[in-house]
């Protein structure tokens, strides 16, 4: 597996993400149902139709403007509170590969970061609230920490994904602390962040799992 991420692949990560979001949308909606309002779902169904239509119709070039137009587009098809926050995070990963035709394994490390720091930015979350930021974080280190250490693309997908299952694992029977989810109390204990599955699922996307 090459090293260097080209425009192609970007479309290929988009079009899978898509489709995945499409195909759990109702998963998505009974783990929301039981701890928020239960529309997580049907946003992000209506974000993956989204991301489909766009990578037919979008061409690459500049990988950063191409992400920036996709946050734009998320953020149109799905003003709800984590339609806000995906495109947030896709935003700030867009704005730190700016001018960029190809993307190197340390670009993908800059991404998560900064996807990570501006979901706990916006959404007002820290690890250990039991939101999306408990699978995107620990994520975000190992894959780093996997690059760093010399690990190709695969090993280090295979890492940030062991490293989100585990978070959202962890947090599983704690009581959500921020967000909607926090207004239902100890009914969320127990209960699989739905916030947290999403972005398992969409990471595995990303990585062709």
């Amino acid at each position: 597996m090459s090293s260097s991420i080209r425009g192609s692949d970007i479309i290929n990560a988009v079009r899978r993400v898509g489709q995945v979001l499409i195909d759990q949308q109702d998963y998505l909606t009974s783990l929301d149902q039981a701890m928020g309002d239960g529309d997580l779902g049907i946003n992000m169904g209506r974000i993956g139709q989204a991301l489909l239509e766009y990578v037919e119709n979008t061409p690459i070039e500049d990988i950063g403007k191409y992400l920036f137009q996709l946050s734009s587009l998320i953020n149109r098809v799905a003003p709800s509170t984590m339609g806000t926050l995906t495109a947030g995070a896709v935003l700030s990963a867009a704005r730190v590969v700016r001018d960029k035709t190809a993307l190197e394994p340390t670009d993908l490390v800059a991404m998560l970061k900064a996807a990570d720091e501006g979901i706990q930015s916006r959404g007002k979350a820290r690890p250990g609230d039991k939101t999306i930021v408990d699978a995107l974080h620990p994520a975000s280190e190992a894959f780093a920490a996997a690059i760093r250490e010399g690990a190709d693309l695969q090993v280090a997908a295979t890492a940030a994904i062991a490293a989100a299952e585990a978070g959202l694992d962890r947090v599983t029977p704690l009581r959500s602390r921020v967000g909607r989810a926090s207004w239902v109390g100890e009914r969320t204990e127990g209960q699989v962040d739905p916030g947290c599955a999403m972005f398992v699922l969409t990471l595995k996307a990303l990585a062709n799992r």
